[in-house]
């Protein structure tokens, strides 16, 4: 009883471990965006030159998303992740210490390399702590992580870059990877009965294949609309007079309430079972808000539907690689699927941000957002044309 009793406790205190540490991929993902202005006067770049170093992050991805499980199988889950993170520290000093942009460049690379490996294998490990045991509340308080980071960067990081510079915002974000190596090493066990031996992987066949590409791009392409309002949405607000502190405060609110829409569109989707009406709402609404808020006076109250609405879909884009992967072809189609989000996720803010230099301003760059929502709609068609009822597996646990 006691020994019940104490795993129950101590996966719940593992999950604890991981979203904290996940908190610090959040934080540098945001570090550049929550100062672009400030970055835009040191180095002497444009909206463009920046919306390609946000994008920069994720472009490792495309390369360590598909082979991220191969490498934790032979190296373990806490080494690779505590690997990953040394990577991201290192990537932050170097920009922390640099004054060329290209050292930027450089650094956001090495840290972007660090930030896939930890996203893609915590959740991996979150799965084996929580595997039929409460695994879809687990996983959206895992994946809640994300915005709850950005939403406290985004509070935090301006009005350290205001008073000491951009350099103080990098360095702040180094201290707290470097906090979160020592949570890892000290607080994180590998779940009790797992075993280094995995189910032998094997290639989806080519049916499945189309459909988890299709779900990686809704994934990608919702994400990138996402990203566009925290990512130049202080940027917007700086351009019609608000200062950079209280745009980044304001903006914040959306990854707050995001916090509680993500968990509740999952909640919703299992209990009405109508994840497809759910996701295809979210994607309109999203678009509406987004092409509302540059052009709307109301910009609280935008920001706050943004924050209520922008969540819900993601618990039901999450599971549709479910509901065509078995356990044998599980980690390569999640690999597939990672990569081509992460494809996606660099390109975005790349498009976002050229969108924002050509006209001149950042709405355009939320424009283009609101293009990226509306794309998920044909899209997840698409996928329900793909994955027929008698080409989806039963029982395949997320």
């Amino acid at each position: 009883m006691f020994g019940r009793v104490f795993a129950l406790r101590n996966r719940w205190a593992i999950l604890a471990v991981l979203f904290t540490v996940r908190l610090t991929m959040a934080f540098q993902f945001q570090s550049v965006a929550a100062v672009a202005p400030l970055l835009g006067t040191k180095f002497g770049v444009s909206l463009a030159d920046i919306g390609i170093l946000i994008g920069l992050y994720f472009t490792p991805g495309i390369a360590l998303a598909l082979p991220g499980g191969a490498i934790s199988q032979k190296f373990g889950d806490k080494a690779t992740v505590t690997f990953a993170l040394v990577l991201m520290l290192i990537g932050e000093l170097a920009m922390a210490a640099s004054e060329q942009w290209g050292w930027q460049i450089a650094g956001r690379l090495v840290a972007g390399g660090g930030g896939v490996l930890l996203n893609v294998l915590m959740t991996k490990m979150i799965t084996d702590w929580f595997a039929g045991k409460e695994i879809a509340t687990a996983l959206a308080i895992f994946v809640n992580s994300w915005p709850a980071g950005i939403a406290i960067s985004l509070l935090m990081l301006p009005a350290i870059g205001i008073a000491q510079g951009v350099a103080a915002v990098y360095l702040t974000v180094a201290a707290l990877i470097a906090i979160g190596i020592a949570l890892l090493l000290a607080g994180y066990q590998a779940a009790p009965g797992v075993t280094t031996a995995a189910v032998a992987s094997a290639w989806p066949d080519g049916r499945a294949i189309l459909a988890v590409v299709a779900a990686g791009l809704i994934w990608g392409l919702f994400n990138t609309g996402f990203a566009i309002i925290f990512s130049f949405g202080p940027t917007l607000l700086t351009e019609r007079g608000w200062s950079i502190t209280a745009a980044g405060s304001a903006i914040s609110i959306v990854l707050w309430l995001s916090v509680v829409s993500v968990p509740a569109g999952g909640l919703l989707a299992d209990r009405f079972k109508r994840p497809h009406a759910i996701m295809t709402a979210g994607f309109l609404i999203v678009a509406a808000l987004m092409l509302g808020l540059p052009r709307g006076d109301a910009v609280i109250a935008l920001v706050i539907a943004l924050g209520l609405v922008g969540g819900l879909p993601a618990g039901p884009i999450m599971s549709l690689p479910a509901t065509v992967l078995l356990p044998a072809t599980r980690a390569i189609g999640m690999g597939i699927f990672y990569t081509v989000y992460y494809a996606v996720m660099m390109l975005g803010p790349v498009i976002g941000g050229a969108c924002a230099k050509r006209y001149g301003t950042a709405a355009a760059a939320f424009d283009f957002g609101a293009v990226a929502a509306l794309l998920c709609l044909p899209l997840l068609l698409a996928f329900n044309r793909i994955v027929t009822p008698a080409a989806r597996p039963q029982a395949v646990s997320p």
